[in-house]
């Protein structure tokens, strides 16, 4: 048997982006990224061919769980020929002749997906459980629940590979990206713009994918997209340019996170350049990520980056010098037409043999992992029960509903307008493009159901409740029903494909999605709700978006507002749940959102600390980085902390007491910000090291501990090539969100 102490960490990160080529899988040209020129993950639905007579003597080294790894290895590639060496080179690798059953990629940022807007997998779609985008898990500040909703698509990924023939194990998921900037079009895929906030989530996310057993894994992660891959328009060619420390503090920490804390061994390098170097041929892929964090396994091109080295970032003469640059930077998977070109390289002496050869040792070690070269029944994921179809298991779906209730996020209750009480509610009007449906995103899967907003308020409401629809106000329907109703419910928000077929466009300019930046952050749908609003002021607006908006008349006039994201199976009946107090809400924001456009710096100027992010935002915003209210309130104190000073190379507990000073349960997120009062270099305003969901009874007290690392308080020093934990003075900020600090406390950092 093999464990996996004895593989070094790696990782896999996933990007996606607009196709030189156009043609994208099933669809029509230009239709879809991270597939292009490569047969989709289902392929594996069809069996592999028949063993031949090589396969069937004696079980060759690489078939021995009894042997290490390496030595596995070894005796594989000795058994490959140069064709099926370059044949693995693919992101859908097959080895018929030595009867091996290998694995591509399947999508799976927030549920499997085997069907959906994006057409993944062939063939009929495979019902899977669907949950909120990323971002909105992100929005309940709950890493075990993130962890467990990643258990749940690896679960569903064994099943479909083994009991339909279908999918693949490597999921290519999380999105590890930072949402530095609220027009980027792919935000709504990432967890945040705060690097420890989204490092905790994909280690969360990594390990609930791969699972607890000591030998194998249960599905493999492929991280997405290393690395700053942060805008759509122009991606194809532009560089994302800042320095080293930003790559290591910034931009790259929560992709070590997921590798270094979460044991993720694989990776997609993004389309764009950085400081002016392709990504995919960028000498940090084996610099940082294999030197310094150990990454040893998958490194895979996004869909059509490879021809993009050519036609977009025009960095090589041809295609065999890409090829061979690709190959050389530790490039082991192709999401293109490549095998040409490779040939190519080897025939001009660009490449060797032995080059692909260590390229596929990251490929293999994977593989390896998933217990694909091992006896299927000593592998305990694949043993599964092909009538036991997992997303029609009540846990899956209560699981749903629970992910879903923890992302929404309370903007504004004045007059304590919510929770609404359905029995005194004599007539409701239902308002809005969104209330009458579940709208999937471009890598959602095919949900087994849906339940949109306006079933999950009708199922809420008494027999006696008059319910009013109107999905605009054209002839004056959604006055009419506003006027006439005790309660208006307006549902609004972006459309997450776009709501046009095309790929690369979408229909009105707020909206965003790959490919595709959005040009502005006002939400067109306000006009909508200023009417409502005039016409019954106990209005409640739902915004389901994947984005910040700008809606400041909203929020000025309007007494409640409430945020959630798309896609999940069950947004109706959560929803529900929050408006009409069956669930308090607990959710908080994981980006700033700005007043307007115009307290933002330009797209392309990657440099946050030009006033990105909470971390260096000088502006007042709209709503701050972790704010969400609660139906009840919270009373913060008695900070304390297990020492006086912090060793460099130590750490410490931080304890204080919350008291739910309301009357409801509830739950908050308590963070722990820190601030460096003195240092040598530039640092943040603050920094976020440390939070937790607390569920908190009524007039109850909870002690809450949090453990602060000296090591996240250091910065990058490029001439060390490390972290520096410098000494001096910190302060320590508790607080409900980065704009509501309730308890500071100073405290040393020492050499000792």
């Amino acid at each position: 048997m093999f464990t996996r102490a004895a593989f070094s960490f790696g990782l896999i990160s996933c990007a996606v982006g607009v196709l030189a080529a156009g043609a994208c899988g099933n669809r029509a040209p230009a239709a879809g990224p991270e597939r292009a020129d490569v047969r989709p993950a289902a392929a594996l639905a069809e069996p592999d061919a028949a063993p031949s007579a090589d396969a069937a003597q004696a079980p060759r080294a690489f078939a021995n769980p009894d042997l290490s790894p390496e030595t596995r290895i070894d005796d594989l590639l000795a058994a490959l020929t140069l064709d099926e060496k370059i044949d693995c080179l693919s992101a859908d690798p097959k080895l018929p002749r030595l009867g091996l059953r290998l694995t591509g990629h399947v999508e799976g940022l927030h549920g499997l997906a085997l069907g959906g807007p994006g057409g993944w997998g062939r063939g009929q779609p495979i019902p899977t459980t669907t949950f909120p985008q990323a971002v909105g898990l992100a929005e309940t500040w709950d890493p075990d629940l993130v962890r467990e909703v990643a258990r749940v698509e690896g679960i569903e990924a064994r099943w479909a590979f083994h009991a339909r023939e279908r999918g693949g194990l490597i999921v290519r998921a999380p999105n590890a990206d930072l949402a530095r900037d609220p027009r980027w079009g792919r935000a709504e895929e990432s967890y945040g713009e705060d690097p420890f906030l989204a490092g905790v989530m994909a280690t969360a996310f990594v390990r609930g994918l791969q699972g607890d057993d000591p030998n194998y894994w249960q599905a493999a992660s492929l991280l997405k997209h290393f690395v700053a891959n942060t805008n759509e328009n122009g991606r194809s060619h532009t560089s994302s340019d800042f320095d080293d420390r930003l790559l290591h503090e910034y931009y790259a920490a929560a992709f070590r996170s997921a590798i270094v804390d979460g044991g993720a061994r694989a990776y997609m390098a993004a389309y764009n350049a950085h400081n002016g170097v392709p990504c995919t041929t960028h000498p940090m892929l084996e610099d940082v990520t294999v030197r310094l964090w150990g990454q040893d396994g998958i490194k895979c091109t996004d869909a059509g980056a490879f021809t993009l080295l050519l036609t977009g970032h025009k960095a090589f003469s041809d295609l065999a010098h890409a090829a061979a640059a690709s190959i050389k930077a530790g490039i082991s998977q192709f999401l293109d037409k490549y095998a040409e070109p490779v040939r190519q390289a080897l025939r001009q002496g660009l490449i060797a043999e032995s080059d692909i050869d260590r390229v596929l040792r990251q490929n293999f070690r994977v593989m390896l992992h998933l217990g694909l070269l091992d006896p299927v029944e000593q592998v305990p994921y694949a043993r599964v029960d092909p009538h036991d179809e997992p997303w029609q298991r009540q846990a899956h779906k209560s699981l749903a509903r629970r992910a879903t209730q923890e992302s929404i996020v309370l903007l504004k209750n004045e007059r304590d307008l919510l929770p609404l009480d359905a029995g005194k509610l004599a007539s409701i009007a239902v308002i809005g493009p969104r209330a009458g449906e579940v709208l999937l995103d471009w890598y959602s899967g095919t949900p087994p159901y849906t339940v949109a907003p306006i079933e999950g308020i009708r199922r809420k409401l008494g027999e006696s409740t008059k319910l009013a629809y109107a999905r605009d106000d054209q002839g004056g329907l959604a006055v009419k029903a506003a006027k006439g109703a005790d309660v208006a419910i307006v549902v609004v928000g972006n459309h997450p494909t776009g709501d046009v077929e095309s790929w690369a466009m979408v229909a009105l300019p707020s909206y965003g999605r790959e490919a595709v930046d959005r040009q502005v952050i006002a939400l067109e749908d306000e006009e909508l709700v200023r009417k409502v609003y005039a016409a019954n002021p106990r209005t409640v607006v739902v915004l389901l978006a994947s984005f910040p908006y700008a809606v400041g008349w909203t929020f000025e006039h309007v007494p409640a507002i409430v945020h959630a994201t798309h896609a999940s199976q069950d947004l109706g009946t959560a929803l529900a749940d929050v408006l009409f107090g069956t669930h308090a809400p607990g959710g908080k924001l994981v980006v700033t959102w700005p007043r307007s456009v115009d307290q933002l710096p330009p797209m392309m100027d990657y440099d946050v600390r030009h006033g990105r992010t909470y971390q260096y935002f000088a502006g007042k915003p709209l709503f701050a980085f972790g704010y969400g209210l609660s139906y009840t309130t919270f009373d913060y104190s008695g900070l304390t902390t297990s020492a006086d000073s912090l060793a460099k190379d130590g750490s410490m507990v931080v304890r204080f007491s919350l008291k739910n000073t309301g009357g409801r349960d509830g739950e908050e997120v308590a963070q722990l910000y820190v601030k460096r009062l003195a240092s040598k270099v530039d640092r943040p305003l603050q920094e976020l090291k440390g939070f937790r969901r607390v569920a908190v009874p009524v007039g109850a007290t909870e002690r809450v501990e949090l453990t602060l690392r000296a090591a996240d308080l250091g910065y990058w020093d490029s001439g060390r090539k490390a972290v520096v934990v410098e000494p001096g003075t910190v302060e320590i900020r508790i607080g409900s969100s980065s704009a509501d600090i309730r308890l500071t406390k100073t405290l040393a950092v020492v050499n000792e």
